[in-house]
């Protein structure tokens, strides 16, 4: 290609327009870049249309793409009706670890290529995951909020024996999930000396930690439970009371991945009963997270955060800049690294 190749810039609040511009500048010279700026995630992404996990701005997104062959973003609704609507358009880039906002049917038929951003947050969020774990082990949250909010010393109770927390040195963690993100948690678990045992059944060859066959046993010999599988129609609802029964008593879970592999109502009745001692939660069924959510009422023996694990600066300029390889890969003519369609 020799022409000019227009491309919109859909960032947002964390994947900055700015920054797709300068990534994309620097990998294509012919780049003419147009700048939109979505509400994520000052405004929480939800469905769009046929899509899910996206800005509410179709209409936005339509116009800025007039006449434009590219469009990278991360939260900007590729529906049937925007691709309906921008017949130039050639190449969607999601800087994400999957296109989820994006119609791949519709784009195909469209003849418009999609890709996608694969390992962008898996640093960041297997950091975060571990530091979820360390906060509900040790009631770390709990604690702070007694000393720094109430000025109460009575989080010193965690320090008797009935109330003190678990380390992860020869703790039982069992692993649902063995991509990019449970990898690295079991390496940084196998550091701390936890006993790290892995069920994923999709991955094959050598691993940190113990492979267990069943998902059942798995959560049979776990004192804590991190889930890292994707949310499929297969692993929605993975982990419903049947499977949190297995559990040893006293167990705690930690869930960054996605919400809905865990039944919320289950977890709740497992916390209230004292089986599931502590939870550990940075995604849910219902994002933003409800006020009328049982969990609200559990605050002493649970963690929330509000879907942080990818939020890192190293995440934002690590997806800009693979999102505009694959841009620079397009303008040349070259084979595109992360394709769907």
């Amino acid at each position: 290609m020799t022409e000019q190749v227009k491309i919109v810039a859909a960032g947002d609040h964390f994947v900055l327009p700015s920054m797709i511009t300068r990534a994309v500048e620097h990998e294509s010279e012919r780049a003419t870049v147009k700048e939109l700026k979505l509400g994520w995630p000052l405004e929480p992404f939800g469905p769009v249309a046929e899509v899910t996990e996206a800005s509410d701005a179709e209409d936005e997104l339509i116009e800025a793409l007039a006449g434009a062959q590219v469009l990278v973003t991360q939260m900007g609704p590729v529906t049937e009706r925007v691709l309906d609507a921008c017949p130039e358009l050639r190449l969607v880039v999601v800087c994400r670890g999957g296109p989820v906002n994006v119609n791949l049917d519709a784009a195909k038929r469209h003849d418009v290529r999609v890709c996608y951003a694969p390992g962008r947050n898996a640093a960041a969020t297997a950091e975060f995951t571990v530091g979820l774990m360390l906060a509900a082990l040790r009631r770390i949250p709990q604690a702070h909020d007694l000393l720094a909010r109430q000025g109460s010393w009575a989080g010193a109770t965690y320090y008797t024996y009935e109330h003190s927390g678990l380390e992860l040195e020869d703790l039982p963690v069992g692993l649902v999930g063995y991509g990019a993100v449970g990898s690295r948690v079991a390496r940084v678990l196998c550091a701390f000396g936890a006993r790290v045992m892995v069920h994923d059944p999709y991955v094959h060859g050598e691993i940190h930690g113990l492979r267990v066959a069943s998902l059942d046993e798995l959560l049979r010999r776990s004192q804590v439970i991190t889930l890292h599988a994707r949310l499929t129609a297969e692993t929605r609802g993975l982990i419903g009371a049947r499977e949190l029964a297995l559990l040893p008593q006293g167990a705690v879970v930690v869930n960054a991945a996605r919400g809905p592999l865990l039944d919320e109502d289950a977890l709740c009745d497992a916390l209230e009963s004292g089986h599931v001692s502590s939870a550990a939660l940075d995604t849910y069924a219902q994002e933003p997270l409800p006020p009328d959510s049982r969990l609200h009422a559990l605050a002493d023996r649970v963690v929330l955060t509000p879907h942080l694990g990818g939020a890192s600066r190293a995440v934002a300029e690590k997806a800009a800049a693979i999102a505009a390889a694959e841009v620079g890969r397009w303008a040349r003519g070259e084979q595109l690294a992360h394709c769907l369609t």
